[in-house]
């Protein structure tokens, strides 16, 4: 689970993910007044390690205006849900507040900026934990309850939206839990294909040379999290460059695929194999470029082993059909 918190956290420590979640998943009016130019990370965390055994934090502000909004961004990873986790952000903002207080030596004539708390979360189960803080405190009669805080936080939770929603979405956060749902896919075979289509159209996405970082950054994420957890069939071996990491990618899908089909009445048939690289790239080009017609797909199908190889390795950089099949 470390691994996967340092990754997550990396991922989401590039402004365009977090201009990306706020776009995608913030559906409310105001988003579309900030200027996501000025955004920028403020703090890496305000938490002590006691309160960070089960996620960690992130903290990003953005003008709104001529003001600062605040993003306290939780990325909370464990599949056990924190039904008291709207007291944590309460305490989280404190946090945030009085530093702001102290650093910025704000005075009576000074208010605190707006701060948007936002937890994503990615377990398996779906949150039911109270999103305020008021639906965790007992509701008394009389006018004590005027001073019942109330605190409110914003949920994602990934498990919750359906592939139909994401795959219509230019969107880098989309992508990326369009590929931790993979997890829900029926069996491995499902996983690698759906893993293989989803990564063809994010590295188009990355291609920028801005991006460059960050599609490293989402590259050791499949590789030391994604892969090991949804497709464990299969050995990761180590990936030093990045440009190997298109062959690797590959040529994994193609083992896994190779060690089910030897599972299945294709035992050790080389013909078996061939078809099945053909069909994984034919898949891949038709996600990357569109539906082939038939003569393109029968040239595929004849290409031997090494030709099919060959074509997979210039797939994720091509920008036509015809660079990767000639």
């Amino acid at each position: 689970m470390a691994e996967h918190d340092k990754s997550y956290k990396k991922l989401f420590s590039h402004p365009q993910m977090v201009e990306d979640l706020l776009r995608g998943f913030v559906h409310e009016q105001w988003v579309k007044q900030l200027d996501f130019s000025t955004l920028e990370m403020f703090k890496d965390s305000f938490v002590s390690p006691n309160l960070k055994e089960r996620h960690d934090d992130i903290i990003w502000r953005v003008r709104w205006g001529k003001k600062w909004l605040y993003v306290y961004l939780l990325l909370e990873f464990q599949s056990t849900i924190d039904h008291f986790m709207a007291v944590r952000i309460m305490v989280y903002i404190g946090l945030l507040y009085q530093y702001l207080i102290d650093t910025q030596k704000l005075n009576k004539k000074d208010k605190l900026p707006a701060v948007l708390p936002l937890v994503l979360y990615n377990g398996s189960d779906e949150w039911n934990a109270p999103l305020d803080i008021s639906k965790l405190i007992t509701t008394v009669p009389g006018g004590l309850n005027k001073y019942r805080p109330s605190l409110s936080y914003f949920l994602i939770d990934e498990s919750t939206y359906k592939d139909s929603q994401l795959s219509v979405l230019h969107n880098l956060v989309a992508a990326l839990i369009r590929l931790e749902n993979t997890r829900s896919l029926e069996n491995e075979q499902a996983v690698a294909k759906a893993i293989s289509e989803i990564w063809v159209v994010l590295m188009d996405w990355l291609n920028a040379p801005e991006l460059a970082r960050l599609k490293e950054d989402f590259v050791v994420w499949l590789l030391r999290v994604l892969l090991p957890r949804n497709v464990p069939l299969v050995q990761i071996p180590e990936v030093v460059e990045l440009q190997e990491v298109n062959d690797m990618l590959y040529e994994t899908m193609q083992r896994l695929y190779q060690k089910l089909e030897e599972r299945g009445e294709k035992r050790g048939e080389e013909r078996g194999k061939k078809r099945g690289k053909a069909e994984m790239l034919i898949q891949l080009l038709e996600t990357k470029f569109g539906a082939l017609d038939a003569k393109v797909q029968a040239s595929i199908e004849k290409l031997d082993s090494e030709a099919l190889l060959n074509c997979s390795k210039r797939l994720f950089t091509a920008q036509t059909l015809k660079e990767v099949i000639g």
